[in-house]
C-alpha cells in the first residue's frame, strides 16, 4: 500500500497524541518495511526509468551498482546513494527518503557539501555537473 500521509503529517500526529499506542494503532498502514533495493525498484517504476540508464548516469561501477539494485549491497555509502539519486533526477525530498532506506544521514543544509548536493537535486543536475560544481567550490568529490 502506498503511503497516504507524508512524514510531516505523521510528526504532527505524534506530537498531538496523548498515548503513543493510539498513534501506532491509527497509523499502522503508514509504516513501511521496504528494503533499500525495494525502494529503488519503486522509484524506478514511478519515474519510468531503467536500471541500465540509472547505472550509466550514476558514474558507479556497473557491477557494484547492480549489486545495490539487487540487494546484495544492502547499505551502500551515502555518496553512492546520492549518485543514484542524481542519476534518477530525484527531488531533495525523495532523496531524503532514499537516504532513510539506505540507513544514511539526511542532507543537512548547514553543510557546504550537502548544500551543493541539495541544490543539484533541486535543479536537476547530473552527477558530472554536480562533481564540477563541488570541485569549483573545493568541497570534495561526490565519487572517488
Amino acid at each position: 500500500m502506498m503511503q497516504q500521509k507524508d512524514t510531516e503529517e505523521l510528526e504532527e500526529a505524534l506530537t498531538e497524541v496523548q498515548d503513543v499506542r493510539d498513534y501506532f494503532a491509527a497509523n499502522a498502514d503508514e509504516f513501511t518495511k521496504r528494503s533499500f533495493a525495494e525502494e529503488l525498484a519503486r522509484l524506478l517504476t514511478a519515474r519510468h526509468l531503467t536500471k541500465a540508464r540509472v547505472v550509466k548516469d550514476s558514474g558507479l561501477d556497473r557491477t557494484y551498482a547492480y549489486h545495490i539494485f539487487d540487494g546484495t549491497k544492502a547499505r551502500p555509502s551515502r555518496e553512492k546513494v546520492l549518485a543514484l539519486a542524481l542519476a534518477m533526477q530525484l527531488t531533495p525530498k525523495e532523496t531524503q527518503h532514499l537516504l532513510y532506506y539506505a540507513h544514511q544521514p539526511r542532507l543537512y543544509a548547514r553543510s557546504v557539501w550537502d548544500g551543493i548536493i541539495y541544490h543539484a537535486l533541486e535543479h536537476g543536475k547530473s552527477v558530472i555537473e554536480t562533481n564540477l560544481l563541488i570541485a569549483e567550490l573545493h568541497a570534495g568529490p561526490l565519487l572517488r
